[in-house]
């Protein structure tokens, strides 16, 4: 749902979502952080598709070396510029993550984090194949999206956010089984494990899931 972000739920109005966050969400939030950071090497170049306003980019800084971050949502890039720590070695870009212009084997790291990989709303097979076609041989791609035990604090933060006039108001009807619904339009699923073992098995990748803080699942490979 790129134009939903883009138009609806970016730049000061997507920062006030993580300002309300709970503190389990905000505990899921650290874990994913703490999981990447634990994959980096100093020096990596690492990208973050979806970055959106440099919230995860500006917690990497000084884990690795150059840090790049993509978004379409044009609000949420200015604001992540603006926000952005002096001698910060960051460059954020307005571009597609499922047809990025950067040159083949260019990344150290490529992540997609926060259930990026639901929430784009793009072809999941073209978004993965994109995230290997730019890293690295002997790179990492890493994804998460939410565990599936997670939905009660998932739908808290989201009833929040609602209440606070930042999504439409939820659909009560719709939503279930792991996906949120809202009447102006809003939609957010996941990607259960078995969905991520199967796609990356589709694309002749070799899947290593962890389920990290019982709140994230994450998929990720090195590229051989």
């Amino acid at each position: 749902m790129p134009s939903y972000y883009a138009e609806n739920l970016s730049g000061h109005r997507l920062r006030r979502c993580y300002e309300l966050a709970t503190p389990r969400i905000v505990q899921y939030l650290r874990a994913e952080i703490d999981h990447v950071r634990s994959r980096l090497s100093p020096g990596d170049e690492v990208l973050e598709l979806g970055c959106g306003y440099g919230r995860v980019l500006s917690e990497l800084t000084g884990d690795a070396g150059r840090l790049v971050g993509i978004d379409t949502a044009v609000e949420s890039l200015r604001l992540a510029r603006q926000t952005m720590s002096p001698g910060m070695a960051c460059q954020y870009f307005d571009m597609d993550a499922s047809a990025m212009s950067f040159r083949d084997d260019q990344f150290d790291v490529v992540l997609c984090l926060q259930n990026g990989i639901a929430a784009f709303c793009v072809d999941r097979e073209q978004l993965v194949r994109e995230a290997v076609r730019v890293c690295r041989p002997g790179g990492r791609v890493i994804f998460s999206s939410y565990a599936k035990g997670f939905w009660d604090h998932r739908l808290e933060w989201f009833e929040l956010q609602a209440a606070h006039g930042l999504i439409g108001t939820i659909d009560r009807e719709a939503t279930r089984e792991g996906v949120i619904v809202c009447y102006d339009g809003f939609e957010a699923g996941y990607v259960r494990a078995e969905d991520f073992r199967q796609l990356w098995q589709q694309l002749g990748l070799v899947p290593e899931i962890n389920e990290v803080d019982g709140s994230a699942t994450f998929c990720e490979s090195v590229v051989g």
